[in-house]
């Protein structure tokens, strides 16, 4: 298979030549075999070209213009469509080509676009599931909480409980020792009394 370049030699327009530059630089530097066709000095070239050209491709003058690119019979595109698959690594693709043994200029995309697929749809499954894990997560986070919250209420009521047996028993123990010092006291005002006695008596 030969690829097969269209070209104006001597085109007026910088533009055109350019392009043209631009498609067989990068051809010779993919090693890609092509023969390049000059549509200004070769009207066989020219007419050939025009009538290759699917319809929809042409301008709206129905004149193609240079460089158009064919895979043998078969249109490959122009400028703008070999440009968008070289913007793409899709080159050999776009030429109707299979990349040359041991050559990674079309592998290593395809892998990468491949690849890139297929860690987003890893990231989607595993997005997913850490989501789940996250809901069971925050689920049993909540669950520990309220058992952490009735623990502690558990907890806090027999120490509550303990604190008014404590006061209970403090004030029972207020009460005894009042009352032995109210004995005490009686017991001092009757051996007062008893003392005062004698000695009234011994006055008389």
């Amino acid at each position: 298979m030969v690829i097969k370049v269209f070209l104006a030699s001597s085109s007026g327009s910088t533009a055109i030549k350019k392009k043209q530059q631009d498609v067989l630089g990068f051809l010779e530097a993919l090693k890609v075999d092509y023969a390049p066709l000059d549509i200004a000095c070769n009207e066989d070239n020219r007419m050939w070209m025009r009538e290759n050209v699917p319809v929809e491709k042409k301008p709206t003058n129905g004149i193609p213009l240079p460089p158009q690119i064919f895979n043998e019979e078969s249109y490959c595109g122009d400028y703008e469509t070999f440009f968008d698959a070289k913007e793409d690594n899709a080159v050999y693709a776009f030429l109707g080509l299979p990349p040359p043994p041991g050559s990674k200029k079309r592998e290593v995309p395809m892998e990468e676009c491949n690849g890139d697929e297929h860690t987003e749809e890893v990231e989607a499954e595993v997005g997913g599931e850490t989501g789940e894990e996250a809901a069971e997560e925050k689920v049993a986070e909540e669950k520990e909480a309220v058992e952490d919250t009735e623990e502690s209420l558990e907890d806090t009521a027999p120490v509550k409980e303990e604190e008014a047996q404590e006061e209970v028993e403090d004030e029972e123990a207020k009460g005894e020792d009042d009352q032995p010092v109210s004995e005490e006291e009686e017991e001092l005002r009757q051996l007062e009394e008893e003392e005062e006695a004698p000695e009234e008596e011994e006055d008389e």
